[in-house]
């Protein structure tokens, strides 16, 4: 089943190497001047700063413990992480001495916290100490700990600053003995996912395989048996069968994740999951992962995703369900596992460019997590339906506030998602302003300019900045969407056709300073249809332009949206830019309604609704809910 994965290795460049404007630039100063200050306000008002101040009382149990054992207090370290790491590249965008200053304050709080043998977590330090590894399944110690982790690279990478670095490579450290097969140690791993990515960061950062090597270790003990949550659960008195999710699929912890085959259990722990197998895959050149991830990837784009990357329909489980089971109204696709999609996309490139992951990075990226985010910066989905009757809002906080600074964090780093570097490859998967600066193996330094107003418009210039003559190759996604694409180096026409590979134009040549690349991807309106067993979307249709999905909303086309017939074709389509959306493409759209004025008072009659002419405006579905309150649909009733 292998197939013959290239030796190549991409890793993604740091955020401070990509300077970001236009469409993310506007939507990182939004994160900049609101949402960075406003997570970490929250954070202090819900208490979290207090928990990990060892000078304060310890706050004790300030959530209730619920019927599975824990509570969200247990995860304030995590939203502490997330949201330190929103402050970092947040700073690197817009120094701010003050927000800094907060941050430094928190970090010297962790550093007085941590144990002297390493140890770092507030709820088991101060709350529960008697109860520390005694409950990997469900306690989140090591979730926890990966988020820190995370801070801790943003932040000095973004500051220079090596505090809280070293404090999580103490922490990594006394990780390394703490778990493994030896005498005393602990044959296990985490039941929410996270380590393993994050010790994969430090890894790049400080250049130490061993933190490699236990990442490698916690993703190939997932799921092996004996079982271990079940070996735990005996040790610590309680029964293994006894526990609210009542199956390993939750955490995906039901076989070793080289035997898994289907997308399973909570929507955020699977992508976390695949983000560390994906860079443990590429960092050990390991097939094994890589095959295994590609049946799930496929597994998740062609039966389980929504049209919008958002993953998860079910509330009862924050995961998945059956197959082609994809409701709309009450869909929780939450703002997380999109994330964790793009995540996960972005290191499925780690072996190679390749169109089908960085297509469906995109996807998740404007329709699935960018929904999250209000233009002001200030206001959260937690999830993210596609039909609403106008109940559905974005709020300021939640009981458990990992969407926000997930989100918010995905926003100010997305430099990095853009560009990855092999030792003579630049791969560009997204497009929008930036400019990147990074080194290749030769230790030449690249400089290069991406001018463009994508997503609104398809045209998109790369402009190289050299010092000196260069040979590398530098790689354009060609989304699969884009008809009749056209791609020119230096006003030269190139063939598409014959230097696309897997979805890549591979433009290799020696470059000097002042080349310049054109692309243009033209950005038509077209339909999309869903496969005949989504029961939910039969008979309909949902209208993309480039990698956007559009909505119909109650404040542009008033009630009764599902009244609305779309023509087969979509000839006499209008755009119109949206100044109090950002500048937003709107498009205006010959369509027809069904009269229900005529209708009458009866429930149910013999005859359909008589038809008029109408004209209806979609927005982007990512900026629905930023205007007045009110209904939307994404998927629209469908002329026969």
């Amino acid at each position: 089943m292998s197939k013959n994965h290239k030796d190549r290795q991409f890793r993604p460049v740091a955020v401070p190497n990509v300077q970001v404007g236009g469409f993310w630039g506007a939507w990182q100063d939004a994160v900049c001047d609101s949402t960075a200050e406003a997570l970490l306000d929250r954070c202090v008002e819900a208490g979290m700063v207090r928990a990990i101040d060892v000078d304060q009382p310890s706050p004790g149990i300030v959530i209730p413990i619920l019927d599975w054992g824990g509570t969200t207090q247990m995860f304030w370290d995590s939203d502490l992480g997330k949201s330190i790491e929103t402050i970092a590249y947040s700073l690197y965008r817009k120094p701010n001495a003050a927000l800094e200053a907060r941050a430094d304050a928190i970090i010297d709080l962790y550093e007085k916290l941590q144990d002297k043998d390493g140890y770092l977590n507030a709820w088991f330090q101060r709350v529960q100490p008697d109860r520390r590894w005694t409950n990997l399944r469900d306690h989140h110690e090591l979730y926890c700990a990966g988020h820190l982790i995370e801070a801790a690279v943003a932040y000095f990478q973004a500051t220079g600053k090596r505090k809280l670095l070293d404090i999580m490579c103490r922490y990594a450290d006394y990780m390394i003995e703490v778990f493994g097969h030896g005498p005393e140690q602990i044959p296990g791993y985490d039941g929410h996912e996270e380590i393993e990515l994050a010790l994969v960061k430090l890894a790049r950062v400080t250049g130490e395989k061993k933190y490699l090597d236990l990442s490698k270790f916690f993703v190939d003990e997932r799921g092996r048996e004996p079982h271990f949550f079940a070996d735990e659960a005996r040790r610590d008195g309680r029964d293994p069968k006894d526990y609210i999710q009542k199956t390993y699929e939750y955490g995906q912890a039901h076989l070793p994740v080289r035997e898994q085959t289907k997308v399973v259990g909570h929507a955020v722990r699977a992508m976390y999951l695949y983000s560390g197998m994906a860079d443990i895959a590429t960092e050990y050149k390991d097939d094994s992962l890589t095959d295994a991830l590609d049946v799930l990837w496929d597994d998740v784009v062609t039966k389980q995703m929504y049209i919008t990357g958002g993953i998860g329909p079910a509330a009862s489980n924050e995961g998945f369900t059956d197959y082609y089971d994809l409701p709309n109204d009450t869909a929780y696709a939450e703002t997380c596992a999109s994330v964790g999609l793009v995540f996960w996309a972005n290191r499925m490139l780690g072996r190679g460019p390749d169109r089908r992951y960085a297509d469906v990075m995109e996807q998740a990226l404007y329709n699935g997590a960018l929904p999250g985010l209000s233009i002001d910066g200030k206001s959260f989905f937690y999830d993210n339906p596609l039909e609403s009757t106008g109940k559905h809002h974005r709020w300021k906080w939640h009981h458990c506030p990992c969407c926000p600074p997930n989100i918010a964090r995905l926003v100010t780093s997305i430099g990095s998602y853009m560009y990855a570097v092999a030792d003579d490859e630049i791969a560009v998967h997204l497009y929008g302003e930036s400019t990147l600066r990074c080194e290749l193996a030769n230790g030449a330094e690249v400089s290069l300019k991406q001018s463009t107003n994508y997503p609104w418009e398809g045209s998109i210039a790369i402009n190289a900045e050299l010092a000196a003559p260069v040979r590398f190759t530098l790689s354009l996604r060609i989304p699969e969407w884009a008809d009749d694409a056209t791609l020119s180096v230096n006003g030269e026409m190139l063939d598409l056709s014959k230097v696309t590979v897997e979805g890549y134009a591979r433009i290799e040549r020696e470059w000097v300073d002042g080349d310049r690349v054109a692309l243009y991807l033209p950005l038509s309106l077209r339909p999309q249809y869903a496969n005949p067993k989504v029961r939910q979307d039969a008979g309909r249709v949902a209208l993309m332009r480039g990698p956007l999905v559009y909505c119909a909303e109650e404040v542009d086309n008033g009630s009764d949206l599902n009244a609305i017939v779309v023509p087969k074709s979509l000839q006499q389509a209008q755009t119109e830019v949206m100044p109090t959306l950002n500048g937003a493409i709107a498009i205006d759209l010959a369509a027809e309604r069904e009269d229900t004025s005529t209708w009458g008072d009866a429930l149910y009659r013999m005859a359909p609704a008589n038809r008029k002419p109408a004209s209806i405006r979609l927005v982007p579905y990512h900026l629905w809910d930023n205007r007045e309150p009110g209904s939307m649909l994404v998927w629209l009733q469908a002329e026969k």
